[in-house]
């Protein structure tokens, strides 16, 4: 990758995570390294399974202890929680501040604004790190408007038919 973007994808349907995944794997068959930060995910042991072996050229990172989903957990569990997260963010501020990898993919980082984890603002700070040569991925389920001029591409993913 010469130039480094900035590509979100958003979106009610599914494939999000997936189409990062694979833009991630085609990077890595290029000979540039990835990082995937996951956040808000349930486990998929086989997906998490499949994603370490292609390591080292793919690093997987969860940040977050429980194996349940981020909504369903009781108030004081999701306390827990937000802390793992925030820690999930300052890795990667790290990487983005470092150059630690070409891609940088941060699964479902949308998904921390709508659950009002982090602010918008604060997710910008977070683009603001990014040098020019290190691609960026953002998956999510909402495209805050706030975000819109700091990325260089948006694919909304829908469901057409069900």
């Amino acid at each position: 990758m010469a130039e480094g973007f900035i590509r979100v994808y958003c979106g009610k349907g599914k494939g999000k995570s997936r189409a990062a995944v694979g833009l991630g794997i085609s990077e890595a068959g290029k000979g540039n390294s990835v990082v995937i930060i996951q956040f808000l995910k349930n486990r998929r042991d086989g997906e998490i399974e499949f994603l370490r072996r292609l390591e080292p050229e793919i690093k997987l990172f969860r940040f977050e202890k429980s194996s349940e989903s981020f909504e369903s957990l009781p108030e004081e569990a999701k306390k827990e929680e937000v802390i793992n997260i925030r820690n999930g963010l300052n890795f990667a501020r790290k990487v983005l501040s470092t150059e630690g990898c070409n891609l940088l993919i941060l699964d479902e980082v949308l998904g921390l604004v709508d659950q009002h984890i982090i602010s918008a603002k604060e997710l910008v700070e977070l683009i603001e790190l990014k040098d020019e040569e290190t691609s960026l991925v953002l998956t999510g389920i909402t495209m805050n408007p706030e975000l819109s001029d700091y990325v260089d591409e948006i694919y909304n993913i829908d469901i057409v038919k069900k």
